[in-house]
């Protein structure tokens, strides 16, 4: 073996560019990190070939003193930390003091600057080192070219020019997302494609992620004592195919960790189909000293010293918010003042559709009734006979044979007495018809709605279930006890969890060295293919605490129950069966979806119903 030699200083610079340096978006986020340590209002961004060729950045921010220059192109020379307290309590984004000596590693930099006291601007370009004055304002520039030119190996394994753009891109939106008071600007090869104000929050989340988002996501604020989360989730109807729309900052700097991951898809999880991916821009705000942020170079990951705790607050905080019923996040959404969410522990408003029912004494109450007992009902091949309904007028629509306000301003035209009678309609209204026996319609003030009445009426036996059932539905003994193969860990996880099993209507016992016997099954499982369900409620034991396994297991067994007793398809319902249906799911929390994500109901503007008769045209 050769003799232990010390490394010269370049090597090593280029080794950490390994980590610090990966595509030219790496060397735009350590750049734009400084910028925004610097205190800098206006930044802009010029990218040529993807930032391979040439990537250049510039700020306002404080700049940097002519005899501080050299030392920040050193190896681990900061101005941001200085002792290890420092180092525990970060509240800058960068503090490690290699990026721009690792830049200039594997690059030719410049970087030029200004204090506001110094008469002049000065530069130092490396390769060469040699300081000159230079033309410039307050702030600094960095000029990065021929990225990887001293290290051509490395240069093979850069992606297109449109990729490494992209990326570059990527990073830009998270620095807008996290500073939305910050101008910024970014070029591309000459050409504006950016350029966003300084913005209040909403307004650079409608700028990054375009009014589709900010139309279909709900806003957030919390705070739990020093700890504090923000920001907007979207409803999952607008859930995507990809992660590119998921944004956590924690105090102000993007990350990529699992445990915020895991919360928010918990969160998500009731409501968000499986193949899908929530959209969301989250901030949480903490004690700069109670999360590490040295733990990757690149500086993405964390780490949370009370993890559950974080956990915990973040998983509540998304559900409350995506769990508020249609009723009330309509009138969150009318209020000018950023939504909040209830204190816990708060009364639920009274359901509407409680004071709908009384318009009518006789078949109204009585065919409402029936509907919600529906799940109860033994299914036959006809439909139970309703009471016939009668004098059933909403008092926000006009009686049969009237004509309809199509236009939000005829309300106004027609005089006060009916513009209050239109602010009172509910948001989704009053039910028109019943189309094909799978569709509710009804009219609101934005226009037409769609209501899937299968899928609305298992997500409010779903909620319903929820709330008054405790423990675990029935189980079944089995008449020949089914006897299932399993690993050794699988044999010691049953035996560990054995009693939480048994909560769950599971009866299991060891009968072999790596078999187990299969005795009892909760009722509604009994046909389903039980050594892959054994298997599987084992892993889950296996990897999350028991009481969250009880509560996703009996979610899954009553979500079946609902999915099996929500009205079916092709049953007639009466006008006041479907109006207590509408009043229901605005009382119901996570509305909007069924147990399996499939959105209940859908919207239609008069605009969008215009737009297909091509009126106005």
């Amino acid at each position: 073996m050769p003799a232990i030699q010390v490394l010269p200083d370049l090597l090593i610079s280029q080794i950490a560019a390994g980590e610090v340096v990966e595509r030219p978006a790496s060397v735009l986020k350590e750049v734009l990190e400084n910028a925004l340590d610097a205190g800098a209002s206006t930044v802009e961004v010029a990218l040529d070939e993807g930032g391979v060729r040439r990537l250049r950045v510039a700020d306002d921010g404080c700049g940097i003193a002519r005899d501080d220059l050299p030392l920040a192109l050193a190896r681990h020379a900061t101005s941001k930390i200085t002792s290890l307290e420092d180092l525990e309590g970060v509240r800058s984004m960068g503090f490690r003091g290699e990026a721009l000596a690792a830049i200039a590693s594997v690059a030719r930099l410049t970087l030029t600057s200004r204090i506001a006291e110094a008469n002049e601007a000065w530069r130092i370009s490396v390769p060469g080192g040699e300081l000159a004055p230079a033309a410039l304002a307050r702030g600094t520039v960095v000029d990065v070219e021929d990225l990887y030119y001293a290290t051509p190996a490395r240069r093979k394994f850069l992606k297109s020019e449109p990729t490494e753009y992209g990326h570059c891109e990527d990073v830009f939106r998270r620095i807008a997302l996290a500073r939305p008071q910050v101008k910024l600007q970014l070029t591309r090869n000459g050409r504006i494609v950016h350029r966003w104000p300084g913005a209040a929050a909403a307004q650079r989340v409608a700028q990054v992620l375009g009014e589709e988002f900010t139309g279909a996501a709900r806003a957030l604020e919390v705070q739990a004592g020093p700890v504090a989360l923000s920001g907007f989730v979207a409803l999952p109807a607008y859930s995507r195919a990809s992660r590119d729309a998921q944004y956590f900052f924690v105090n102000g700097r993007f990350v990529r960790d699992k445990l915020l991951t895991h919360a928010v898809r918990e969160a998500y999880a009731d409501i968000l189909h499986e193949a899908r991916h929530p959209a969301y821009v989250l901030a949480l705000t903490l004690d700069p000293r109670a999360v590490d942020v040295n733990v990757h170079p690149a500086k993405i990951e964390v780490r949370f010293r009370d993890a559950r705790g974080i956990h915990q607050f973040v998983y509540h905080a998304l559900e409350r918010v995506l769990a508020e019923p249609l009723a009330g996040a309509a009138s969150a959404a009318a209020a000018p003042a950023a939504f909040h969410l209830p204190p816990p522990g708060a009364a639920p408003a009274q359901p509407r559709f409680q004071r709908e029912l009384a318009v009518s004494e006789g078949g109204v109450t009585q065919a409402a009734q029936r509907y919600f007992d529906a799940f109860a009902l033994p299914r036959t091949g006809t439909a139970p006979t309703l009471a016939p309904v009668t004098g059933f007028a909403p008092a926000a629509l006009p009686a049969a044979g009237a004509a309809l306000p199509l236009r939000p301003g005829a309300a106004a035209a027609a005089g006060a007495e009916q513009s209050e009678a239109e602010a009172a309609v509910p948001p989704l209204g009053y039910a028109l018809a019943q189309l094909a026996g799978v569709y509710v319609l009804a009219q609101n003030r934005a226009g037409l709605v769609l209501v899937d009445m299968h899928a609305a009426h298992e997500r409010i036996l779903y909620e319903r279930l929820k709330a008054v059932v405790e423990g675990m539905p029935a189980a079944q003994k089995l008449l020949i006890p089914a006897v299932v193969a399993v690993s050794a860990r699988e044999l010691a996880t049953a035996e560990e969890h054995a009693a939480t099993l048994d909560r769950l209507g599971f009866e299991v016992a060891p009968v072999g060295p790596q078999e187990l016997a299969l005795r009892s099954v909760p009722q509604l499982l009994v046909r389903a293919h039980l050594p892959d369900l054994l298997r599987a409620l084992l892993e889950d034991l296996a990897e999350q605490p028991a009481s969250r396994v009880i509560e996703t297991r009996r979610n899954e067994l009553l979500a079946t129950m609902a999915c099996h007793g929500a009205v079916r398809a092709n049953r007639q319902l009466a006008p006041a069966e479907m109006n207590a249906l509408l009043r229901d799911m605005e009382a119901c929390e996570r509305a909007d979806q069924c147990n399996h994500g499939r959105p209940t109901w859908v919207q239609l503007s008069m605009a969008e119903l215009d737009r297909l008769f091509m009126r106005g045209r």
